[in-house]
């Protein structure tokens, strides 16, 4: 670069990344999170339904019974829709970072967007059936809301739309003669 040049530096890509692995740790903690629903004698994972039973005396105190919930039909296409979007970011997260790395960033910036933008569509999917399923299967007499491991889902699904329209920006045209 020669005295009168200009390089103007947009961190989009890095930023974009930074989004991405995000999203995966947010994926990750959310498919973990124990806490989906909660109510006040009532806890729903994704993997684990748990209920307080009432205790018999008042000095006794109440035990949790779990069982699994990969029983349910519903349950299970809700952990395989958030598992293959969790996959998804993953290999977007590894063929970014690579491509950033090698310095060969244009030839993937699609891939990448493409695998993000799957896994959005598979997240929103998944944290759309969940709350309907559970709702229209569930009664519930008390008050029960969605707690922050379904919360931690949607997160995870913003940082991949956000990461997935960084990477689709082309700031490739701007690095011309014109700076």
């Amino acid at each position: 670069m020669s005295v009168n040049e200009v390089y103007v530096f947009r961190p989009f890509k890095l930023i974009a990344l930074l989004c991405v692995f995000l999203a995966l740790c947010l994926d990750v903690v959310a498919l973990l999170s124990p806490a989906w629903v909660t109510a006040e004698h009532f806890s729903l994972s994704l993997w684990e339904s748990c209920s307080q039973s009432a205790a018999r005396q008042p000095t006794d105190e109440a035990q949790w019974s779990c069982y699994s919930t990969l029983t349910s039909d519903w349950q299970i296409a809700t952990l395989v829709l958030l598992g293959t979007g969790a996959l998804s970011t993953l290999v977007a997260f590894l063929v970014a970072l690579i491509s950033l790395c090698r310095g060969t960033q244009r030839k993937h910036y699609r891939t990448v967007a493409v695998f993000l933008f799957t896994a959005v569509v598979l997240q929103a999917c998944a944290l759309v059936l969940y709350p309907i399923k559970f709702i229209d299967g569930t009664v519930l007499q008390t008050y029960h809301e969605f707690n922050w491991g379904y919360g931690l889902g949607w997160g995870a699904t913003i940082f991949m739309l956000g990461g997935g329209i960084l990477f689709c920006l082309r700031t490739d045209i701007y690095e011309d003669a014109m700076y």
